[in-house]
């Protein structure tokens, strides 16, 4: 997208979706056509409110009738359940590339999927930082002082949780960015999960537990959930950004194989296609994501600060490789920490 103003992004996500829907229009007018999105755990609140504001494109455009259910859970454990069929996805909005791709691996998703919408299938980016309790009482400001005295951390389960992979690859990517050899990021891996006394599933989990249950000195989260936790506190929790963290690319796509059969590839695209759109965008920076158009970012800069984010090519040579380095049986992940039983966070 170098070089190409996002104003004129921004339309051609306003004619993508406006011509989708006339597509559906054509095809399913009167017609109740349902969405199963499969998301990641904290994406609640954002698909609710687009959802809400889709529903009212739709019918306005086609005559139609649009039912969207959501999934939320551990984004790793939400692809895996899509793969195993126990749930028939039509759109995947998951935390990261590997997670989606795993679908493509298996037949589910084509071949080139992440060309298929604007911005490489991103709608929006985000981050890794950090919450703490009132006052920060433990000084927790960087990386190094997770692995401080008498610091617990709490993050999710790096085996089912996007936020729980990034974690880990925010504290190896930010001991790199300070010079570290592969050796000493290891160590320092290592010695950040000594420190980390229990593991939930996915991110709403861990949250519940650092913030509900007062687990913790410092709950490592992504920065919507962040600002959510923070909000609902009134005061008790704080962000701290640390001076780098990773950038975290969600990524979106329709599932193929089950909109193939079901019928309904035309809502799905649409769906997506919005998701670019102005009104989607402002929606997701009100709600903590940074949009991919700038030009709405920058007017949330008081609420999402600029920030020094490496790559995913600082540690591995794409997304793929990450998973491959750090997450598959033995990969980095395995031989710096041993799994703890999983912690069953109280339902919502």
């Amino acid at each position: 997208m170098t070089g190409i103003r996002w104003t004129n992004v921004a339309a051609v996500a306003s004619i993508i979706a406006a011509a989708a829907l006339i597509t559906v229009k054509n095809l399913d007018a009167g017609v109740v056509t349902p969405l199963l999105n499969v998301s990641y755990d904290p994406t609640r609140e954002l698909y609710q409110s687009l959802n809400d504001q889709f529903v009212v494109k739709y019918q306005k455009a086609t005559g139609g009738s649009l039912r969207i259910t959501q999934s939320h859970g551990g984004s790793s454990r939400q692809a895996r359940s899509v793969i195993n069929g126990e749930q028939a996805a039509d759109v995947v909005t998951l935390g990261l590339y590997s997670d989606i791709d795993a679908l493509r691996k298996r037949g589910l998703i084509a071949e080139g999927w992440s060309r298929r919408l604007l911005h490489n299938s991103q709608p929006y980016v985000s981050t890794i930082v950090f919450v703490v309790r009132k006052g920060n009482p433990k000084q927790i400001h960087d990386w190094p002082d997770l692995v401080g005295p008498d610091v617990s951390i709490i993050t999710p389960d790096p085996k089912t949780s996007g936020n729980g992979k990034l974690s880990a690859l925010a504290a190896w990517g930010a001991a790199l960015r300070r010079g570290a050899s592969e050796a000493e990021a290891r160590a320092y891996l290592k010695q950040f999960y000594a420190h980390i006394p229990l593991l939930d599933a996915g991110a709403r989990g861990a949250a519940t537990t650092f913030a509900v249950q007062n687990i913790g000195d410092v709950h490592l989260t992504w920065e919507n959930e962040a600002l959510r936790e923070v909000a609902a506190a009134k005061g008790e929790l704080a962000i701290v950004y640390p001076p780098v963290s990773i950038l975290a690319e969600p990524f979106v796509a329709w599932v193929d194989a089950n909109v193939a059969r079901d019928g309904n590839l035309s809502a799905a695209k649409a769906y997506l296609a919005f998701l670019f759109t102005d009104e989607a965008q402002e929606t997701m920076a009100k709600l903590g994501y940074r949009p991919v158009n700038a030009d709405i970012l920058n007017r949330y800069a008081d609420r999402l600060p600029t920030l020094d984010l490496f790559p995913v090519t600082l540690l591995a040579r794409d997304w793929e490789d990450a998973q491959q380095k750090f997450f598959a049986e033995n990969g980095i992940i395995d031989s710096v920490y041993t799994p703890a039983p999983a912690h069953q966070a109280p339902t919502e």
